[in-house]
């Protein structure tokens, strides 16, 4: 699940800057969104998006 998780937010990022690039550069809110995700996720060692994987039955 830790795979998925990260190729999750690697993609969303990558998506995000490239959102803030072509289309506003409002959308680097939504990458920071991401790294505080990751960095609390950190400390906390609980994630939202690893809620959402077990909850769709992904292990």
């Amino acid at each position: 699940m830790e795979r998925i998780l990260r190729g999750i937010a690697g993609s969303l990022l990558l998506v995000s800057l490239l959102l803030a690039h072509y289309v506003s550069p409002l959308w680097l809110w939504f990458a920071a969104f991401i790294g505080v995700n990751l960095l609390q996720s950190a400390f906390t060692n609980w994630c939202p998006m690893m809620w959402i994987l077990k909850k769709l039955g992904i292990k």
